[in-house]
């Protein structure tokens, strides 16, 4: 499967990135109901932001996304709007996440574009991190 042409209103683009954080101090905290929901949030703010998801793996200690998103928007106003929504919504849902950590995700992420790479290759790839 090849990254899809998209267009809006002015432009066509072909935008994937290959995204990477993790919680503060890397903590092992994104396991059962909490990484549910965390799928969900993201579904979520992605459907929401007008970007399109194409695969999702959440480990304990890190999350990983192949997202395609509109240049005009950008990788990093998604990012950040991810991570700040789950952010509250998993404190408020969870109280056990304040008292082990003063905010839920470090400041920092990686982000990649696809380039050449194959999408099928990068989605293999993230799939793969849950069986490391």
């Amino acid at each position: 499967m090849a990254v899809t042409l998209r267009t809006n209103s002015n432009i066509a683009f072909q935008c994937a990135f290959h995204v990477v954080w993790c919680p503060k101090y890397r903590r092992r905290v994104l396991g059962g109901g909490i990484e549910e929901r965390l799928k969900q949030i993201i579904g979520e703010v992605i459907e929401e932001k007008g970007a399109w998801l194409v695969e999702m793996e959440v480990l304990p200690d890190h999350v990983h996304l192949l997202v395609e998103v509109d240049p005009q928007y950008g990788i990093h106003r998604l990012v950040k709007a991810i991570k700040g929504r789950s952010s509250r919504l998993l404190r408020q849902e969870y109280p056990a996440l304040k008292s082990r950590l003063p905010t839920l995700w470090t400041n920092s992420y990686f982000v990649a574009t696809l380039g050449s790479a194959p999408l099928d290759a990068m989605r293999r790839y993230v799939e793969e991190q849950k069986n490391r």
